[in-house]
């Protein structure tokens, strides 16, 4: 039996990295296949010394074949380039035989009303149909996007493991082969991350912003707004440093661009550094040296709370709020949606709160989190079972 890991995004969203590093770490086994996208992020990042990449060089599509004809057509005649482009994927996933288990990785792939997933619905079905067990992994959905299709397919998983119980309750009203259990990436490991000079001689507070939640703003430039008041009330109330850090590095959706812009605007102050990209368990060891973090992207955020650090979560959906409910009960007072800023003073205000009782949290997650990330050993266990099953 051997394990196919789909769906995810190539390393430089560092997110994804992560995902694919603690799955194939749950998992410990050789036998973990990781069908990459991107194989160069991932050689880039050394991903493939964890597991096997598989890439679309490594399968050679017939161009007389049936299925390459009717993507063909469908391009010429729908002006439809969809299924020629998922070919080669197609191809990649032809390599899982009956016995296999396929863990569709992409934690939201099925999260908005605008991703692909129709596309990976067809991924399960082809899976399905070659006789390989099918689980949806550490994944987030908004409730409001089951419906119609959607509900179908991922009534047809053998199992979900929704990541939050937000997800959690809303996917095992369509599948009760539905578990909940945390995200694998809190479950990565750090590894030595390399600081700008001076970082870490003074206690520090990590930064992550995000294009993606620039984009979701309720009025132009406020994020970037309040992210600079931010670092001005640091700056001047208080004596921390502060780190910049990125957590996605894709051309199209980059954190330095923001975070450079920061970084241009308070550097004189010598106290404002800028991390530079590296993999995510470099990135999770410089943001666990954070005294307190605000972060917008996910993962990021993930490396703080695994790493026991008080998080405040700029957030845009339902995986931001269902993590904190399951950390704190609540989401109220540790996400902050990025479509309720409104005022500059907003992320401030809300840092300040969680920052006065900075300890407190710290002391929550130290208790929390063996107890919580041990979480994942029930899923393991369940795809296990599942492998095991006839």
């Amino acid at each position: 039996m051997n394990y196919y890991v789909y769906g995810n995004g190539g390393s430089k969203n560092h997110g994804c990295e992560a995902i694919s590093r603690a799955t194939c770490g749950i998992f410990d086994d050789i036998r973990v296949r990781l069908i990459s996208n991107l194989p160069e992020e991932d050689k880039a990042y050394n991903v493939d010394e964890i597991c096997q990449l598989v890439q679309a060089s490594d399968v050679a599509h017939p161009r007389l074949s049936r299925r390459f004809a009717e993507a063909y057509l469908a391009l010429k005649l729908r002006h439809d380039p969809v299924p020629l482009d998922q070919l080669p994927y197609m191809d990649m996933l032809a390599l899982a035989k009956r016995g296999d288990i396929a863990l569709s990785a992409g934690g939201d792939n099925y999260c908005y009303a605008n991703t692909g997933a129709a596309f990976y619905g067809k991924c399960r079905e082809f899976l399905r149909k070659r006789g390989v067990k099918t689980v949806l992994w550490g994944c987030s959905v908004e409730p409001d996007v089951i419906a119609g299709e959607v509900r179908e397919d991922l009534s047809r998983y053998d199992l979900i493991v929704a990541r939050e119980s937000i997800s959690f309750e809303a996917l095992r009203a369509v599948n009760p082969n539905t578990i909940l259990a945390p995200d694998p990436a809190f479950a990565l490991p750090c590894s030595p991350g390399h600081r700008p000079e001076g970082l870490g001689s003074r206690p520090y507070i990590g930064i992550n912003i995000s294009p993606l939640i620039q984009a979701r703003e309720s009025c132009n430039g406020i994020t970037m707004g309040n992210y600079c008041a931010l670092v001005e009330c640091i700056l001047s109330e208080t004596d921390r440093d502060i780190a910049l850090i990125p957590h996605v590095v894709w051309s199209h959706t980059d954190d330095r661009q923001p975070l450079g812009q920061l970084y241009e605007q308070y550097r004189h102050t010598g106290r404002v550094f800028l991390v530079e990209d590296q993999n995510c368990m470099q990135l999770k060891d410089i943001i666990s040296g954070c005294e307190v973090f605000v972060g917008a992207r996910t993962h990021a955020t993930i490396a703080a709370y695994s790493s026991c650090v008080p998080t405040m979560v700029v957030g845009y959906s339902v995986k931001a709020r269902g993590i904190a409910r399951d950390l704190f009960g609540t989401e109220e007072g540790y996400v902050l949606p990025v479509q309720q800023l409104r005022e500059p003073s907003n992320l401030t205000e809300a840092f300040k709160a969680l920052y006065n009782q900075k300890d407190i949290l710290r002391s929550h997650l130290q208790e929390l989190m063996p107890r919580y990330v041990a979480g994942i050993d029930k899923a393991r266990n369940a795809v296990e079972r599942l492998g095991n099953s006839r």
